[in-house]
């Protein structure tokens, strides 16, 4: 979007919608949990609300925002449901990826604006053979979120030619196994992807390669800043805002059952209670601290990509740290909270005992993994190599 173009809606308008939105899913989020996917009618929701339109290009019915928007949007959609939120970052992922495919795979995917996928990024049981105009792809991928909703799957496996990357195959070429009987964020519906050999050709893939050194197909043909950036600067963040959600969501509820209860033999009310503010205090200074870390990276991000320089290799791997440690942050403020709730928070009524379990499973997601990230920067800022390739 050029400097002198509106987008047909606003970011401020699009942040009501999931503000209203927030109740809803938290009245819905023990059936969501039930259900080990997230339900239709949620789905519609977003689509009623134009939520899933926010990180498709502008000429495939998006609004002329870029990614940073639908950042926002998923961190307040999870303050109601976090599996919801990480559903849907990660759905808005690919639309967003997608723009960076060959011009041939972005015609087929957006068909319907409305479209959506799910993604696998292990690539260790994938088989990729070389064919004519294309390759073989065959195997079985996990984690799979959103899936049970997609009608496309963006999965990870080697080439000869090209070494690793994503791709991109329709509902009709796999079948899903419903391997998700998990402890937390029982919603996504992260189920495996299992596919028998199904030619996928040419124009529906994309290297790794291509996204580290910014040499994408399609980077030229939507102007978006974020699409002149290598795309593991910016795409962790799809995973870590909605834990911030998560743990904010954590934050008002506890603020209001303190505000409103008395411990159960004294009649004390627990907002008196040195031990409550405390815990308040610092759970809600490490949420600040994490937004305000993700908005200055991402400000920094566009910046870089409205300018389409270079990122040294240091800067790129403090994205890659801040990704993590914004996850550490917020699996840090939900703990310190759930330690002095007491027993109230264990019912499975209580949204204290889903967040404590939806964030602590999505920080355990390989990208946001604190020590692995926090090794790679040392590693460069004291003169060293990185050792992970995806970067």
């Amino acid at each position: 979007m050029s400097a002198m173009t509106k987008p047909s809606v606003t970011r401020e308008e699009l942040l009501r919608r999931a503000s209203e939105l927030v109740p809803v899913l938290a009245e819905r989020a023990l059936e969501t949990e039930r259900l080990r996917r997230i339900p239709d009618q949620t789905i519609d929701d977003l689509r009623r609300l134009g939520l899933l339109r926010i990180a498709n290009p502008e000429r495939y019915g998006g609004y002329g925002l870029d990614y940073d928007t639908v950042l926002e949007v998923g961190m307040e959609l999870g303050r109601g449901d976090g599996a919801v939120a990480w559903n849907y970052t990660v759905w808005s992922s690919h639309n967003w990826l997608l723009g960076l495919y060959p011009e041939q795979a972005q015609e087929e995917y957006f068909a319907s604006p409305d479209v959506l996928a799910s993604s696998a990024f292990n690539p260790a049981r994938g088989k990729v053979e070389r064919a004519r105009g294309g390759w073989v792809l065959s195997g079985r991928w996990d984690f799979s979120s959103g899936c049970d909703a997609g009608q496309w799957a963006v999965l990870a496996g080697f080439t000869q030619e090209q070494g690793p990357g994503l791709f991109l195959v329709p509902r009709s070429d796999y079948e899903i196994h419903d391997t998700w009987f998990v402890s937390g964020l029982c919603g996504t519906g992260s189920k495996d992807i299992v596919m028998e050999p199904a030619f996928v050709p040419e124009h529906r893939f994309l290297s790794y390669e291509a996204m580290g050194k910014v040499q994408t197909p399609g980077k030229d043909l939507h102007n978006r800043a974020t699409y002149r950036l290598p795309v593991y600067s910016l795409l962790p963040f799809t995973l870590a805002v909605p834990l911030l959600g998560i743990a904010q969501g954590a934050i008002d509820h506890f603020e209001k059952r303190a505000r409103e209860r008395a411990t159960a033999f004294t009649q004390t009310r627990m907002a008196t209670l040195l031990p409550i503010q405390v815990r308040l205090a610092e759970a809600t200074a490490e949420v600040d601290c994490a937004r305000l870390l993700m908005r200055h990276d991402l400000h920094e991000l566009l910046e870089h990509g409205a300018r389409g320089e270079e990122i040294p290799m240091v800067e790129r791997l403090r994205y890659r740290r801040d990704h993590a440690y914004i996850a550490k942050l917020a699996v840090q403020a939900v703990n310190r909270l759930f330690e002095v709730s007491g027993g109230g928070a264990l019912y499975q009524d209580s949204p204290l005992q889903r967040a404590h379990r939806d964030v602590n499973a999505g920080a355990k997601q390989i990208a946001l993994i604190w020590d692995t990230y926090a090794e790679q920067y040392g590693r460069v800022r004291l003169g060293l190599e990185p050792t992970d390739v995806i970067i």
